[in-house]
C-alpha cells in the first residue's frame, strides 16, 4: 500500500476508524510484531566514505536527514540543500555534533529554477568533487499550486527541479567519477501515467495523480539518465524509500480533508517505517559496493526491484528527457 492508496483507504472507510482505533491498544503484541515486520530490513554494508562529498536535497528532515546522519558517520563531507536554511542549520549542527565531521548547507528552493542554477553555481564554486549526489525532497498531494516558473507544483518540484540540478552538477560529477547519482521515488509510480497532454494538469487536477506522475518521472528519468551516462561510470539509482512517517503528508488536510490528514499520521505512527528505517534503502543505493557494477536500476528494501511497465518505457523516458530540457531551458 502506497501513501496515496493509504489516503483513499481512509477517506473510504471513515466509519470504522473509530472502532479501529479503540482496538489498536488491545492488540499490543500483534501491532508490535508487525510494525517490527513493515520497518523492512537495515543496510549491511559497512563501507567508508573518507574523503568523498555528497550532497543532498531536502536533508534538514526525515529520510534526507537520516540519510546526511549515517553517511556524515561514514566520514563523508555532506553537503545539504535546503529550503529552509535555519532548520538546515540546526540539522547540521546537530549531525556535527554526533559525527564530528564537516557539515555544509546551502539554500535550495526546487519550485525555482533560478534558485537551482544559484546552487549549482556556488557549488561548482565551492565544492572541486560530488561523489554522490542524492535528490531527495519532495512535495506530496498538495494543492494545485504552481512553481515560480508556472509548473504544477509537484512536477516542478520533485522531477524538474531535480533534473535541473542534476544537469548543471554533471560536469563535476563525472570528474569526481566513480560517482552515483539516487533519485527517491516511490512505489506511487506505480499508479502514475504522464499526461503528455496535459502535464501540469490544468485541466482536471487531482493531488494524487499529479504526485504519482512526478514518482514515474523519477525513475523514468533514472532510466534515461543512466544510458546518456554510459561509460562515464557516473551510476543511476531509483529507489522506493518504504511508506515512512515523516512530515510528507503535511498537505493533506488541505488537498483531501483534516480528519484523513489527522487519521493518516495516527495510523502511521503505527505501521509506517521510521525516518531512520525509511533512509536504509537510500543509504544502500549510496554504499553498497555491488552496485558499482549496476546503473539505471530501481530498489526497496535495499534490494533490486522491477518497476512498474510504465517505466521501463524507453520511449517514454527518452521524451520525458526532452521535455523537460525544454522545459527547464536547457534545449534537447
Amino acid at each position: 500500500m502506497t501513501w496515496t492508496d493509504f489516503v483513499e483507504w481512509l477517506d473510504q472507510n471513515k466509519v470504522v476508524l473509530i472502532a479501529v482505533t479503540c482496538s489498536v491498544v488491545g492488540a499490543g503484541g500483534c501491532l508490535v510484531g508487525l510494525r517490527a515486520w513493515l520497518q523492512g530490513p537495515m543496510c549491511k554494508s559497512k563501507a567508508r566514505l573518507d574523503g568523498k562529498t555528497v550532497v543532498i536535497t531536502g536533508s534538514n528532515t526525515g529520510i534526507g536527514k537520516e540519510t546526511a546522519r549515517d553517511l556524515s558517520r561514514r566520514g563523508a563531507r555532506v553537503v545539504m540543500l535546503c529550503r529552509d536554511l535555519q532548520k538546515a542549520r540546526t540539522a547540521a549542527e546537530e549531525i556535527n555534533r554526533e559525527t564530528g565531521n564537516a557539515m555544509v548547507v546551502h539554500h535550495l528552493d526546487l519550485a525555482s529554477l533560478e534558485s537551482v542554477r544559484n546552487t549549482a553555481e556556488i557549488l561548482a564554486d565551492t565544492e572541486q568533487n560530488i561523489h554522490i549526489l542524492i535528490n531527495n525532497a519532495g512535495i506530496m498531494m498538495c494543492p494545485r499550486w504552481e512553481t515560480k516558473d508556472g509548473f504544477e507544483m509537484q512536477l516542478g518540484t520533485n522531477h524538474l527541479g531535480h533534473f535541473l540540478l542534476t544537469m548543471l552538477l554533471l560536469d563535476r560529477l563525472k570528474a569526481s567519477a566513480p560517482a552515483r547519482i539516487i533519485n527517491v521515488s516511490s512505489i506511487a509510480h506505480t499508479q502514475g501515467k504522464m499526461h503528455w497532454d496535459d502535464l501540469h494538469l490544468t485541466k482536471d487536477y487531482n493531488a494524487k495523480a499529479a504526485y504519482c506522475q512526478s514518482k514515474l518521472a523519477n525513475v523514468l528519468f533514472t532510466r534515461e539518465l543512466a544510458k546518456k551516462l554510459k561509460g562515464t561510470n557516473v551510476n543511476a539509482y531509483s529507489l522506493h524509500p518504504g511508506v515512512v512517517q515523516t512530515d510528507l503528508g503535511r498537505h493533506i488536510h488541505q488537498s483531501v480533508n483534516g480528519f484523513i490528514h489527522w487519521a493518516f499520521h495516527f495510523f502511521g505512527n503505527f505501521f509506517f517505517k521510521t525516518v531512520k528505517r525509511g533512509a536504509q534503502t537510500t543509504i544502500y543505493c549510496a554504499v553498497e559496493e555491488s552496485l558499482a557494477t549496476q546503473t539505471g536500476k530501481y530498489y526497496s528494501d535495499c534490494a533490486e526491484k522491477q518497476p512498474h511497465q510504465l517505466a521501463l518505457c524507453d520511449d517514454d523516458a527518452r521524451r520525458l528527457w526532452d521535455v523537460s530540457s525544454e522545459l527547464v531551458g536547457l534545449g534537447v
